[in-house]
Formats: C-alpha cells, sequence, structure tokens
C-alpha cells in the first residue's frame, strides 16, 4: 500500500457534514465515490480526515490521507506473482509520484464544482492526516452591520453591534490548555481537553473575522466559542461568565451555538517530515491537565 495525502477544499452548503453517511450526501461519501471510480477499485477506499466538519462547515484547507495499493495500474494474471519492483522496471507500473499526479487531475475532472481536490501527493513516512496534525486554524466570519445578500452563504448576520476590544479581552482568557467540555457535545470515551493556541478578531470591511487556531477541537467547539464571545462583544453577557465556563467539565446550556454557514476550515498544519510519526504517538496518548491523574 502507499499512503497519498489530498488538500481539500469544499462548500459545505450541500453536505450533510464530512463523515460518510448511508442516503446522505458527504464530503467523505462523494470523494470515496469518485476515488473508487476513477480509479477503478473493486470497493471504496477509506479517507482518513484532519478535522471532521459538521453539516454546513466549509473548507479552504482540509487534509486527507488514503492508503492504495500500490500496482493501480493493475498486473495481468501472469504476472501476479512477479514482484513490484521488476513490474515497475519493466514500465508496468507506475512509480507513486505518476499515480498521485494523475489521480489529482482524474478527481479535478470528475468531481463536482462544490468539492475540489487541490493537491495530491505521496505522504512522507510517518504521515497520519489527523494525528499528525499539530494545529487547525478556523475563520468564522460574521457581521453586525446590514448584511451584504451576497455574503448570505459564508457570512452569518448577528444581532446588535460588536464591541470588538471587549471580544477579544474576553477571548483572551480562553487561551491555553483547558477542558473546553462547556463548549462541546459530549462523545463517550472521548475528551475535551484542548490547547487553545490563538484566537483573535478582526473587522475587514463589514465583516468580522474571527480567527481560532488549536491543537484539536472538539464537536461543535469554534461555534459554540464563538456563539459564546458573540454574547460578550455584544453586551449580553461578562466576561467573569465566559470566564467561569473554562474547566467546568460539564456542557453548558447557555452557551449559544452559532450556525455553521459562518465557518472555514482554512487551513492545516503539520511539523516537519521526520517528527511526523512521533507527532501522530503523541496525539494518540490520553490528555489532561496540569495535576490530573493521566488515566
Amino acid at each position: 500500500m502507499v499512503r497519498y495525502r489530498l488538500d481539500i477544499a469544499y462548500d459545505g452548503a450541500g453536505f450533510h457534514g464530512w463523515a460518510a453517511q448511508t442516503g446522505l450526501r458527504t464530503v467523505q461519501g462523494e470523494l470515496e465515490l469518485w476515488l473508487q471510480r476513477v480509479l477503478r477499485l473493486p470497493q471504496r477506499p477509506e479517507l482518513v480526515v484532519a478535522g471532521r466538519t459538521d453539516a454546513g462547515v466549509h473548507a479552504r484547507g482540509q487534509v486527507a490521507h488514503v492508503d492504495l495499493p500500490d500496482d493501480l495500474a493493475g498486473r495481468p494474471a501472469e504476472t501476479a506473482a512477479t514482484p513490484r519492483r521488476e513490474l515497475q522496471a519493466a514500465g508496468s507500473v507506475p512509480p507513486p509520484a505518476e499515480v498521485a499526479a494523475t489521480l489529482q487531475r482524474r478527481l479535478r475532472r470528475a468531481l463536482p464544482e462544490d468539492l475540489v481536490v487541490s493537491q495530491v501527493r505521496v505522504a512522507p513516512d510517518g504521515f497520519d492526516a489527523r494525528f499528525s496534525a499539530i494545529w487547525r486554524r478556523y475563520v468564522y466570519r460574521l457581521t453586525d452591520t446590514v448584511a451584504d445578500p451576497l455574503h448570505r452563504g459564508w457570512v452569518v448576520k448577528v444581532r446588535g453591534s460588536i464591541d470588538l476590544p471587549a471580544l477579544n479581552q474576553a477571548g483572551h482568557s480562553l487561551v491555553g490548555l483547558h477542558d473546553f467540555a462547556a463548549f462541546c457535545r459530549a462523545r463517550e470515551g472521548a475528551t475535551t481537553i484542548r490547547q487553545l493556541q490563538s484566537l483573535q478578531a478582526v473587522r475587514v470591511g463589514e465583516v468580522v473575522e474571527l480567527t481560532v487556531q488549536a491543537d484539536a477541537f472538539c464537536h461543535s467547539m469554534v461555534r459554540s466559542l464563538v456563539g459564546a464571545l458573540v454574547e460578550v462583544g455584544t453586551g449580553r453577557r461578562d466576561a467573569g461568565w465566559l470566564a467561569g465556563l473554562v474547566d467546568t467539565h460539564l456542557r453548558s446550556g447557555e452557551v449559544p451555538v452559532m450556525p455553521a454557514a459562518g465557518l472555514v476550515l482554512e487551513e492545516v498544519g503539520y511539523p516537519p517530515d521526520d517528527q511526523l510519526a512521533a507527532r501522530a504517538q503523541q496525539a494518540r496518548a490520553h490528555r489532561s491537565l496540569p495535576g490530573q491523574e493521566c488515566t
């Protein structure tokens, strides 16, 4: 098997999220279907993604990997037992880099307009799209002015006027290693401890762009963080309320979850190639806060 890295972008409006679901159109389901078709595989390959996005969430910088047979050009029956290196030397099997280029070209022609695979390449040793990542960066776009109808698919209108300094000051209290259970939908056996690396909001014209970066995010965490910050930024809550939600270990019903349309996964970061395997092993380990016993 050869591992390939796929860099992916999509308009989430037409998808029921990333994860494959029977009877529903999803990003994973669409990609796996077309991978099978363009490569003429007997069954669908399985993609592993850097971060599962919810229904309606967009992506510019999504990353996934897929493991594919190393003889995608097919082996004639009479050469089934011939080592790959001999077939490749004879020109019967293309090198992985050539397969990646061919796959990229075919997917660009085959995929629908709301889904793009911008690049396919042979993954370096130790690469895991999910566990090797050291950060994910999301941007949530909203406006507190008259909404531009041309932005309705990716900018969310909020009630009230946003005090940007107040929002950023409150957001600063969230940065660091914390239990973000108050902002996450619970999943059995999954930790809600995350390292929030940065959080900053700026105005770009009439749009407020709120950038959130962390080593990983749990289910609905980004949209809940933005919802809580909008509560503070518009004066409906104070900064003390927000700070009191951190490390509470329980989901808070007071935190609004913002609509999916405003959220975009912009980029996923990885360490140098020689650190990929070590990072993947570290990311699989159980997380705990300082002073807590690891179990």
